[in-house]
């Protein structure tokens, strides 16, 4: 690659002149500056970002960990959290976990070597190892999409508890008395929390907890929701309805209820979680619970700038908690009543 080097070579000038002519300008004669601009453009001289980041202490990039990029509530986080880092002057580096806690500590390793300005994080490891070891390297993180359990770190999340509560709610008013929860891998909170809400609707309800029988799936994608569909089907005494920790999940039990002849919403109601733009195209629309996730990457990215440009020192930094509420959009695939 040419350097900043061999351009002071070509035009005849100091790597500090050089370094003006990019960085300072109006302390240059024109003339020299158009001497070496010409140079640059005809060797192709770019700068190295990182190595002025790191000469500066502070890097222009904002990491972006999730859980699945391929699901689309993950791409409106990151076009939120993208939005107000760029009105910041920053840049997102977005990367997938893939729902791997060793693939999240390959990239938590690598932000630390980039020294990145900070990381927005959905966890995929529950035991909380990967987190652990990432403080080490003192760069700030904002959980997204789950509540922070300590006093070390921001995070911005919904009250997926309440979540949980409004889709069983919806189901028991509309006369569902046996319900699957197709729940994803179990060691996830937002699963457990809205299994929680569930079981708390159901009690409202004066419904025993076996009302809810709960299927889990190693991954939160459609084909996971396609075999958790014929699972469904497959029960001895199957449920009137099915309510999903995620809309992918839901899509896909919603493809094996057509796959199989079940029609939805008169045979087998659904309800998933999260409302992505798929949702309501889905040949039959689908009820979902909707959670604001632009908004979420947005405000989780303002806590990150928040806490990268305060003055206070990192043990004094005030973490906040926001917890955003979630809202229940009912659509075809649930309203017929029982």
């Amino acid at each position: 690659m040419v350097g900043i080097k061999d351009v002071a070579k070509h035009a005849g000038v100091s790597v500090g002149t050089v370094s003006n002519v990019i960085n300072r300008p109006d302390v240059v004669s024109e003339e020299t500056r158009h001497r070496v601009q010409s140079v640059i453009e005809r060797l192709g001289y770019v700068r190295s970002e990182s190595a002025r980041q790191l000469r500066a202490g502070q890097s222009r990039i904002m990491a972006l960990l999730v859980l699945d990029m391929g699901n689309p509530f993950f791409v409106d986080v990151a076009r939120g959290a993208e939005r107000a880092a760029r009105d910041a002057g920053l840049r997102v580096m977005m990367c997938n976990s893939g729902q791997s806690p060793s693939e999240e500590a390959e990239y938590l390793a690598l932000f630390a070597e980039q020294r990145v300005r900070g990381v927005l994080l959905t966890p995929a490891d529950a035991t909380g190892r990967n987190i652990e070891a990432f403080r080490r390297h003192a760069i700030p993180f904002v959980l997204v999409d789950r509540v922070a359990e300590g006093a070390t770190e921001c995070s911005v999340s919904v009250d997926d508890v309440l979540g949980g509560a409004l889709a069983v709610r919806h189901l028991v008013d509309t006369g569902h008395r046996s319900i699957a929860y197709v729940s994803g891998p179990p060691g996830l909170n937002q699963v457990k929390d809205r299994r929680q809400g569930a079981l708390q609707a159901l009690a409202e309800a004066g419904l025993p907890a076996s009302a809810l029988r709960e299927l889990p799936t190693e991954r939160l994608d459609v084909a996971a929701g396609r075999d958790a569909g014929a699972r469904v089907l497959g029960l001895a005494e199957r449920p009137t309805a099915v309510f999903c920790a995620n809309d992918l999940l839901a899509l896909g039990v919603l493809q094996a209820m057509y796959a199989a002849g079940v029609s939805v919403p008169e045979d087998i109601a659904i309800v998933g979680y999260d409302d992505i733009e798929f949702a309501a195209a889905a040949v039959v629309p689908l009820t979902s619970v909707r959670q604001p996730a632009i908004k979420m990457g947005a405000m989780a990215a303002e806590l990150l700038l928040e806490e990268t440009e305060s003055d206070a020192e990192p043990e004094e930094h005030d973490h906040r908690r926001v917890v955003l509420q979630p809202e229940l959009v009912v659509r075809r695939s649930s309203l017929t009543p029982r």
